[in-house]
C-alpha cells in the first residue's frame, strides 16, 4: 500500500538554466492534476505562487511545502469520471525567479530631441544598462506574464527599454540647461531617472535596483563644436600653443631620416618666420601700443613691426629705407648691386621725362608736367 501511494506523489520544483527566465509554469502546458501530498520545493531566489480555479489562492516562500491543506483539491480519478476521466478541478504552480537581472539594455532607436540653451535644437542619442528583480510575484503574473507558460527578460526588455527613454526626454529637459554642462553629470542624472522610473516598474510587481548612462551622444557636427569649445577652455595661451606643436613638428623632422624628412625640416624651416609672425601679430601689435611706439607694416610679410627696427623680426625684410630698386620697389641695403627681389641692377639709374610742351623734366614716373600740366 505504500508503495503504490508513492508512485502518486510528485515532486514540482524549477531551475533556470537560461540565466534569462522570470517565470516558469509546472505544468508546462496548460493546468493539471496536482495531487495530495505533492512535495514544492522553492529555492532561495524563488517564490512559488500556485493558481486553483483560475485564481492565485497561495504563494510559497523558500524551502520544502507538502501540498496538503484544504486549499489543495484531493483530485483521484474517481472525481474525474463524470467528465471523462479529466477533472474540472485544475490548477497549476507558477515559479517565478527573484533574483536580479543585470545587464539588460536599454537606447534610443531613434535620436531624440533636447533644447539645448546655447546649441539649439539638439538630437541626442543615449545608451545605458540597467537591473530588474520581481519584488510581488503575483502582481508580476497578473499585469505581465498572464497565462504564458513561460516568461523571459527579452519578452519585457524592448517594453521597459521604451518606457526608460521617454521617462528620459522629460528628465533632461527639465534638468539639463546645456550639454556643455553634461561631462561629469552622467551619475546624477541616471540617479534621477532611476527615482522617476519607480512607479513605472512598481506597477508591474518589479523593482528598478540599478540605472546605468554609459553615453549621450549628439550628432557629429555638435560634438565638434563641444571638443572645440573644451580645447579652448585648456588652452590659455593659444600663441604658446600653436609655436609649441611647431616646435614638436620641426624635432620629430630633425630625427628622421630620408630625403622625405629632409624635406619636411625643410619646409618647416621655411614655414617657421611666417607661422610665428601671424601668430604673434596680434600679441605684438599690443604690446608695442601699450609701450607707445609707433608701429608699421612690413611690405614684405605685411606682419607689424615697431618704427624703430632696422630689419623686419619675421622676415629679416629691411625697414629703414636708404635705397630701393627702381625696377620693383624693393628697399635693398647700400652698396648692393642687384635687387634681391627681382635682380635687377641697382646702378642703372630711372631717367627723367621731358615735357614735349615746354622742355621741363620731370620726375621718373610722372604722368603730368609740373611745369606746364601738359600730359607727358
Amino acid at each position: 500500500m505504500e508503495a503504490n501511494n508513492l508512485i502518486f506523489l510528485e515532486s514540482l520544483e524549477w531551475f533556470d538554466e537560461s540565466g534569462e527566465a522570470l517565470l516558469h509554469r509546472l505544468p508546462e502546458h496548460g493546468s493539471g492534476e496536482i495531487k495530495f501530498g505533492a512535495q514544492l520545493t522553492v529555492r532561495e531566489n524563488q517564490a512559488a505562487v500556485m493558481f486553483y480555479k483560475g485564481r492565485a489562492c497561495d504563494a510559497f516562500p523558500p524551502g520544502r511545502h507538502t501540498l496538503k491543506t484544504a486549499n489543495i483539491p484531493i483530485l483521484t480519478k474517481i472525481l474525474s469520471l463524470p467528465w471523462g476521466m479529466t477533472s474540472p478541478l485544475r490548477a497549476e504552480v507558477y515559479f517565478v525567479n527573484l533574483k536580479v537581472f543585470t545587464n539588460l539594455k536599454w537606447g534610443t532607436k531613434d535620436p531624440v530631441a533636447f533644447r539645448d540653451s546655447e546649441l539649439g535644437l539638439v538630437r541626442l542619442r543615449a545608451h545605458g544598462v540597467f537591473n530588474i528583480r520581481v519584488v510581488q510575484p503575483i502582481l508580476f503574473i497578473n499585469t505581465l506574464a498572464g497565462t504564458m507558460g513561460k516568461y523571459t527578460t527579452r519578452q519585457i526588455e524592448d517594453y521597459l527599454r521604451r518606457v526608460i527613454v521617454s521617462r528620459f526626454n522629460d528628465y533632461l529637459g527639465e534638468t539639463l540647461d546645456s550639454l556643455l554642462d553634461l561631462p561629469g553629470s552622467f551619475d546624477e542624472l541616471a540617479i534621477g531617472l532611476q527615482q522617476r522610473l519607480v512607479k513605472d516598474f512598481q506597477r508591474f510587481g518589479l523593482a528598478l535596483d540599478n540605472l546605468y548612462i554609459t553615453s549621450i551622444t549628439p550628432p557629429p557636427e555638435v560634438q565638434e563644436a563641444i571638443d572645440d569649445s573644451g580645447r579652448m577652455n585648456v588652452i590659455q595661451d593659444m600663441d604658446k600653443f600653436v609655436r609649441m606643436k611647431a616646435g614638436m613638428a620641426m624635432e620629430k623632422a630633425a630625427l628622421g631620416t630620408g630625403e622625405a624628412a629632409a624635406g619636411m625640416g625643410l619646409g618647416m624651416g621655411m614655414m617657421m618666420p611666417a607661422l610665428f609672425g601671424s601668430m604673434q601679430q596680434t600679441g605684438q601689435g599690443q604690446g608695442d601700443a601699450a609701450k607707445g611706439g609707433a608701429t608699421t607694416v612690413c611690405e614684405e610679410c605685411g606682419n607689424a613691426v615697431q618704427g624703430d627696427a632696422r630689419f623686419c623680426p619675421y622676415c629679416g625684410h629691411q625697414q629703414l629705407i636708404i635705397a630701393q630698386c627702381t625696377h620693383c620697389g624693393k628697399n635693398v641695403t647700400p652698396g648692393a648691386r642687384f635687387c634681391s627681389r627681382c635682380g635687377h641692377s641697382t646702378e642703372d639709374k630711372p631717367k627723367a621725362v621731358q615735357c614735349g610742351e615746354c622742355g621741363n623734366e620731370n620726375l621718373p614716373g610722372a604722368h603730368f608736367c609740373n611745369q606746364c600740366g601738359m600730359k607727358l
